[in-house]
């Protein structure tokens, strides 16, 4: 298809309405549409923003399995189903305002048990319908507690009239293989959805702009303590005169490492940047990691795109 030259996108740096998916979905829609009311093409929204990241799962003593198990069935119960009524409302959104959105939801394993948990990325074009979704690969640490692994059937890229779309999620950044399936897939605009605020990640950001020669947009929650309700035990764990609880330090990126907007720390903001493709296909003539740059003679990279089902029927036995 065509591919427009130059256009907006949009990181929408701000906080869920904690552990609520119905009303971080409706915080979702309203902010999508001001993104879109600005001139935004593409807005994408931080990981796990539905119903919130799971942060407790650093500062909860592991001996505290009480506390664990009470808010994990919390955070399912809050959780989206995809397909499902919740994704179809940020569609009607999508559709509303004439704009892609790529937004990091809690999702239920809803083909198997539907009481295990997947990191997931929504990608919804303009005319509201779901191209696709990305399970994070590798939980990292202590997220796995809640979030179970993806696999490689969702390592997916989708082509929209503004170029190809796609990305990772926080630190699936670091391996090294998923960078490059995605580059290979001809990846031109990348998210980075993430929780990570540290200034290293800006960083990483950059780099992969760089090494990618292409425009990365990392997107992270802002939160502020407060925005947790005090009725949740883990919030006294954390510091009593510390007000965020992250700070964001989202950042949109171009193809040479350059920042284009951000980073933004320590406030809700929407970040804008404009993108000019035609930028970012010159910068390959530098560099190009899946291409003249890649020598297959040397390394060759092979990804398993099967999906791995929990339970498969038994093939039918031959006839006779």
């Amino acid at each position: 298809m065509a591919k427009a030259r130059k256009f907006t996108v949009a990181a929408a740096q701000i906080a869920p309405v904690f552990m609520d998916r119905a009303a971080t979905i409706e915080k979702a829609c309203e902010t999508l549409a001001e993104a879109a009311a600005n001139g935004a093409k593409l807005v994408v929204f931080p990981e796990a923003f539905v119903p919130s990241y799971p942060d407790w799962v650093w500062v909860t003593p592991a001996i505290r399995a009480d506390l664990h198990s009470s808010m994990y069935a919390e955070l399912l119960d809050q959780s989206v189903t995809v397909p499902g009524p919740d994704v179809d409302k940020l569609c009607r959104a999508a559709k509303k305002n004439k704009c892609y959105v790529v937004i990091g939801v809690n999702e239920r394993n809803a083909a198997a048990s539907g009481t295990s948990l997947y990191n997931t990325l929504v990608y919804i074009d303009d005319k509201g319908k779901v191209m696709g979704i990305h399970r994070k690969l590798m939980p990292t640490a202590a997220e796995r507690l809640v979030w179970m692994p993806g696999d490689g059937s969702t390592l997916d890229v989708f082509d929209t009239p503004y170029g190809k779309l796609g990305g990772l999620i926080c630190w699936e950044n670091y391996m090294p293989l998923a960078r490059y399936a995605m580059y290979a897939q001809g990846v031109q605009i990348y998210v980075a959805a993430t929780w990570d605020s540290a200034d290293s990640w800006v960083a990483t950001l950059r780099h992969i702009a760089k090494e990618g020669r292409l425009y990365v947009i990392g997107c992270c929650i802002a939160m502020r303590r407060d925005e947790i309700p005090d009725r949740y035990e883990f919030k006294s764990l954390y510091p009593p005169n510390g007000e965020w609880v992250n700070v964001g330090n989202s950042a949109i990126v171009g193809p040479d490492g350059d920042l284009l907007a951000g980073p933004v720390a320590a406030k809700e903001e929407i970040l804008y940047a404009e993108i000019d493709i035609s930028r970012q296909l010159g910068s390959r003539y530098w560099l190009d990691a899946a291409g003249h740059y890649a020598r297959p003679d040397v390394f060759q990279l092979t990804v398993n795109r099967r999906a791995n089902a929990m339970i498969a029927d038994a093939p039918e036995p031959p006839a006779g």
